[in-house]
C-alpha cells in the first residue's frame, strides 16, 4: 500500500492506495512531512484533488477500492450519485437505497466512509437543513459545501 501526504485548504490529507485503486482519503488534525515525490499509484488522485479544490473539477474519475462491509459499500455507492453543488438528506439517503427507516444505519455508513471528498459524504445533512455529523469536523464540511455552491457568497464592501 503506497501513501502520500499533501496539503490542502484543510490540512494535510493522507491519501492511501495501490494498482487496485484509492482506499482512503483522510483530512488530519495535525502535521505531518508533505510527500515529496508522489508514489505513481496516487499521482492521478493527487491531481485531480488539486483540480478540485482550484474549482477546477466537479467529477472524479478514480478507481476506488475501499474497504467496507456491503451494506457501507452500498451507501458509499449512492454517494457518488450525489451532484457536485446539491446536497441530499439522512431520510432522503435512506429512501434512495430502499429503506427509509435505515437512517441511522445510512448516517453510520456515511460515517465510515474513508474517501474524504471523492465519495462525497459531506453533501448529506439533516432533515431540516442543519449541518450534521462529519468526520472530519462540521467546520470542513461547511467549508466544502461553499466551495461546491453554484452561489458564491460576495463581499459588499
Amino acid at each position: 500500500m503506497e501513501e502520500a501526504f499533501i496539503k490542502t485548504p484543510l490540512g494535510i490529507a493522507k491519501i492511501t492506495g495501490d494498482a487496485n485503486g484509492l482506499s482512503s482519503i483522510v483530512v488530519l488534525n495535525s502535521d505531518a512531512p508533505l510527500t515529496e515525490v508522489i508514489p505513481e499509484v496516487l499521482e492521478d488522485a493527487v491531481y485531480q484533488l488539486k483540480e478540485y479544490f482550484k474549482e477546477e473539477r466537479k467529477d472524479f474519475t478514480l478507481t476506488l477500492n475501499p474497504e467496507g462491509t456491503s451494506f457501507q459499500k452500498r451507501v458509499w455507492k449512492a454517494l457518488e450519485e450525489i451532484p457536485y453543488g446539491k446536497t441530499v438528506s439522512y431520510i432522503d439517503l435512506s429512501k434512495t437505497l430502499g429503506d427509509p427507516k435505515a437512517i441511522r444505519a445510512v448516517a453510520a455508513a456515511n460515517g465510515k466512509n474513508p474517501l474524504w471528498i471523492v465519495i462525497p459524504c459531506h453533501r448529506v445533512i439533516g432533515s431540516d437543513g442543519s449541518l450534521t455529523g462529519y468526520a472530519g469536523g462540521l467546520h470542513r464540511k461547511k467549508w466544502l459545501l461553499e466551495l461546491e455552491s453554484p452561489a458564491k457568497q460576495t463581499s459588499l464592501f
